[in-house]
């Protein structure tokens, strides 16, 4: 079986000339999403016997050099407290991350890279980044800053947007 799926098998296959022009595009961000997601989880177990979420914690980890709250690891990635407890308690098991005291809230613990953490996490970040650069190797140079930038303007309309109320659509003035 293929670690990416076949263009068949993915939402995007499931849309029509009559679908409204936001939701293709919607499909096709999801369908690159989840086909790169896949690599990079198929990649980090068979290379490195670790999973996307654990080397996310690493990331966090390794960009706070003085560590994180549980509660921020949590906000950061998008996950539940309970989430980050269970990767943090196998993490310190294996001597990858360590619980030591916040520096600025006595009644908090922070959560930081071991040593033996640090160079891991290196080791496994400059693998993903050469897989990164692979899986983006269908763009030259321009055609990145293209779409970054245009990335860049979607998600500054997606900040204005509020996230509790959808707006109604308007509607069409028949003649």
């Amino acid at each position: 079986m293929s670690a990416v799926p076949d263009t068949a098998s993915d939402l995007e296959s499931r849309v029509i000339d009559d679908h409204h022009q936001a939701i293709k595009l919607w499909l096709r961000l999801l369908a690159c999403t989840t086909r790169v997601e896949s690599v990079v989880r198929n990649r980090l177990r068979s290379e490195f016997a670790t999973t996307l979420p654990r080397f996310d914690l690493l990331a966090q980890l390794e960009r706070e050099p003085d560590g994180l709250t549980m509660g921020e690891l949590s906000q950061r990635m998008m996950v539940t407290g309970g989430n980050v407890t269970g990767i943090t308690d196998q993490l310190e098991a294996e001597g990858l991350v360590k619980r030591a005291a916040h520096p600025s809230d006595r009644r908090a613990v922070a959560l930081q890279l071991t040593p033996t953490g640090k160079r891991q996490f290196r080791r496994m970040a400059a693998v993903h980044e050469q897989w990164v650069i692979e899986l983006f190797a269908g763009w030259n140079a321009e055609e990145k800053s293209q779409v970054y930038a245009l990335l860049a303007g979607l998600k500054r309309h997606l900040g204005t947007v509020d996230t509790a109320k959808p707006k109604k659509p308007k509607k069409e003035k028949t003649a």
